[in-house]
């Protein structure tokens, strides 16, 4: 009589659980459906991080937003001793200031411009690190790397526009100097690849797996929002610490669009570059498509009302603009310095910013050569 009053409550209690279970999802699924809410599985936020900072890929403002999340957290950055870490030579855990006088201390956060070398970054940030880098459609960062390197690499010197070098490509390439890799599958390069092993054979696909096994995450500039998202559900940060503005762009004067004749010959002559972007837009979509496109869009819209939010605080306007230092006497406009033939657009603030407000708000626009100043500073 026992065993059967027993096994009947047994039973009840079993509903109850799988009713109030349901009741549960179903909420859930109303308020996915009716407020945007995306339920996530909990998680730890990421406290290693290990970003290749591609050229010419959006690259800054990702570093931006690393450095302010480092820097507000209190996490410990692995900086370079002048402005990047021995680009262009490999990667070395020695290229970080003060790790050969201290081996065993612990790095969070390494970021600035490198020559990816997996087996030394894991030396500086450990092997649980997660490590990330962005690209961009080759044909645009091969017309910026013209105009903002033109003075540093020796296959553009004496070249007025993008459209020369590529009629001329064999012979100016031929000319000798350093820096000329910038000139020829650069995100190929700076992913650690061999830039000038051909674009056919095994290599390129044992190369392009490597990198894959290599990247948890690879970001693409076209798309920058939806991959912020992403990158916020990989680091398990707020959405709040995905907000920036896009630094170190250029004025559109400054633009050398190629002819649409001579695309083809450029991308046969960084036809690495080409096999990297596109094996890696195919894995970004897939990845996309796993996350949900209407939980995507939903984020997306939330990401942008959160900046902004934040540029109706801190911006006179919203649009980066470009004036010449030299003829602007207010201190509220902060931008990078012109580099090569770039001019570089910078923000003008507000006039009434205080305190923590006025300080969040120059964070977000820093130029990346004063953030790593501050940071140095900072570390000592």
């Amino acid at each position: 009589m026992f065993g059967r009053w027993k096994a009947r409550t047994c039973k009840i209690f079993l509903v109850l659980m799988v009713a109030s279970c349901l009741t549960f999802v179903a909420r859930l699924v109303y308020l996915s459906t009716v407020n945007g809410f995306s339920p996530e599985v909990p998680c730890t936020p990421r406290k290693h991080v290990a970003f290749m900072k591609t050229h010419k890929t959006a690259s800054s403002t990702v570093l931006n937003l690393l450095y302010r999340y480092g820097d507000a957290k209190n996490l410990t950055f692995a900086l370079p001793f002048s402005d990047h870490l021995g680009y262009p030579d490999l990667f070395r855990a020695t290229f970080v200031k003060d790790f050969t006088k201290n081996p065993g201390k612990e790095y969070n956060i390494i970021c600035n411009h490198m020559r990816f070398n997996l087996p030394e970054v894991k030396k500086v940030t450990g092997n649980e690190s997660f490590i990330f880098t962005i690209l961009r459609n080759p044909d645009s960062v091969a017309e910026s790397a013209f105009i903002y390197c033109h003075n540093d690499v020796p296959a553009f010197r004496g070249l007025k526009t993008l459209t020369e070098f590529v009629r001329n490509l064999e012979k100016e390439f031929k000319l000798k100097g350093s820096n000329n890799h910038l000139a020829h599958n650069v995100l190929w390069f700076d992913l650690g690849g061999d830039a000038e092993a051909g674009a056919e054979g095994p290599h390129v696909d044992q190369t392009l797996k490597r990198f894959d096994s290599t990247f948890h995450l690879v970001l693409l500039a076209e798309y920058f929002d939806q991959s912020l998202v992403l990158l916020r559900e990989a680091l398990c940060w707020d959405m709040e610490d995905m907000v920036s503005f896009q630094l170190n762009a250029r004025d559109p004067s400054s633009r050398s669009p190629l002819p649409p004749d001579l695309l083809s010959t450029l991308q046969r002559w960084n036809a690495l570059d080409w096999h990297l972007y596109r094996y890696f837009n195919m894995s970004f979509w897939q990845r996309l498509e796993r996350y949900g496109v209407d939980r995507m869009e939903r984020d997306v819209k939330h990401l942008r009302h959160l900046r902004q939010k934040i540029q109706d605080v801190c911006l006179q306007s919203s649009t980066p603009v470009f004036k010449e230092k030299s003829k602007i006497k207010n201190p509220s406009y902060i931008k990078s310095a012109n580099y090569g033939w770039a001019k570089i657009t910078g923000y003008l603030l507000k006039d009434n910013l205080t305190g923590q407000t006025e300080e969040m708000c120059i964070r977000m626009v820093l130029p990346e050569d004063m953030y790593l100043n501050r940071l140095q500073r900072k570390q000592g």
